[in-house]
């Protein structure tokens, strides 16, 4: 006999209305709570840093700040069990101009911060960004698509497929929980 069992409901708040990111912060949830029942909600939050970040500390700053304005706009019965942010941004390393996003996930009294992988950009690409293009655009431009933000990303175009913008943030959102699978474990200081 079967028993009916009730599935738990973790209601996320995305800072973005972007399919990608809300489609990023499904899955990785739903891998990590596969037995609960992920509802996911975008908003739109500003990131309070530019339309294009260009720095390392830029980028992580605008995830934060999109996190906090999700958690500040919800009331009780609205409240979230979780709040993503995921700020794409670039940076010119030792080793070149690259770009990465910064997750920042909000639970509540904790603040989650995680970074994704990497995607080393060509000079022509940080050129055009150093002018004041944003990525997406310049990416448009360079491979004739249209809104490729909200698809594959400059990541799906550069590794012609095999990775994508999507991929990238959902790998990034499941590490950067580590912390909030193991508050006991990261809460010891020795």
């Amino acid at each position: 006999m079967k028993q009916n069992v009730q599935r738990k409901i973790i209601n996320i708040k995305v800072g973005s209305k972007n399919p990608v990111k809300i489609n990023a912060a499904t899955t990785a949830m739903a891998q990590l709570f596969p037995d609960s029942i992920i509802e996911v909600k975008g908003m739109d939050a500003p990131s309070g840093v530019a339309a294009q970040p260009m720095t390392d500390s830029e980028t992580r700053q605008g995830a934060i700040n999109r996190v906090h304005y999700c958690q500040q706009q919800d009331t009780q019965d609205t409240k979230g069990d979780y709040y993503f942010a995921m700020e794409g941004g670039v940076d010119n390393f030792d080793f070149g101009p690259a770009t990465f996003a910064y997750i920042a996930i909000g639970h509540k009294d904790q603040l989650a911060i995680g970074r994704s992988a990497i995607l080393p950009l060509p000079m022509q690409v940080y050129r055009a960004l150093e002018a004041g293009e944003e990525l997406g655009h310049v990416m448009d431009r360079l491979f004739n698509t249209i809104n490729i933000k909200q698809k594959g990303g400059a990541i799906g175009l550069l590794t012609h497929g095999h990775a994508t913008r999507e991929s990238n943030y959902t790998q990034a959102i499941i590490l950067a929980m580590a912390p909030l699978l193991n508050p006991d474990i990261y809460a010891q200081t020795c």
